[in-house]
């Protein structure tokens, strides 16, 4: 016998399900849901009262078991009360005051213009180690100021395409403009300040 094209003989042949039906899918597919995303006993608004029923606190709604309150939370309603009252407290909740930022002031000063200053090569007579000797001339400058220096790696600079075969000497000291001096890296990082006539010496290695 041809069962085929029978009523019923395919998969899903079956008549339309009714909107009763498709209600009580759609609210077990969220009380699913829910089990699996809401711990229940957190939830604020839910409340069992005292017939045993259970209840929405925010939305005012009676529920015969905890699988209609946990479809309820994942319906229309209840997610747009739970935005309407997040609004509500962002809304009321106190304006925390930005805190400060701590103010750092910019020394200024007039520049004068560069100093003088002369460079020498030494050898040292004993070792034969090879140095530069920097002399900066900063005649305006007080006797409570000192002059300051660093280094600068090539890759600090933004005058110069980065090299790594060369690095920076930085001198300065108010009121005159910093200067700087081109070096070789291999010049090792240790200074001899003399602060009699500021001469500054960088040793070979």
């Amino acid at each position: 016998m041809d069962f085929q094209h029978r009523p019923g003989g395919k998969t899903g042949s079956g008549g339309v399900a009714s909107s009763s039906e498709s209600n009580r899918d759609r609210r077990e597919r969220l009380r699913q849901l829910a089990l699996e995303t809401i711990d229940i006993n957190k939830d604020p608004y839910f409340m069992k009262n005292h017939l045993g029923s259970y209840e929405c606190k925010l939305c005012l709604t009676l529920h015969n078991n905890e699988g209609s309150y946990l479809a309820h939370t994942q319906g229309k309603k209840h997610q747009t009360n739970l935005a309407r009252r997040a609004a509500k407290e962002a809304k009321e909740a106190p304006q925390q005051p930005a805190p400060e930022k701590v103010k750092v002031e910019v020394k200024k000063f007039v520049k004068i213009g560069r100093p003088g200053y002369k460079v020498t090569k030494q050898r040292d007579p004993e070792t034969g180690q090879q140095s530069l000797l920097f002399q900066i001339d900063y005649p305006e400058i007080s006797e409570s100021i000192a002059p300051r220096h660093r280094f600068m790696s090539a890759y600090e600079q933004r005058i110069e395409p980065p090299d790594r075969r060369w690095q920076y000497l930085l001198l300065a000291a108010e009121p005159y403009e910093t200067i700087a001096f081109k070096v070789r890296s291999h010049f090792c990082r240790t200074t001899t300040i003399h602060t009699d006539n500021t001469a500054k010496h960088i040793k070979k290695q």
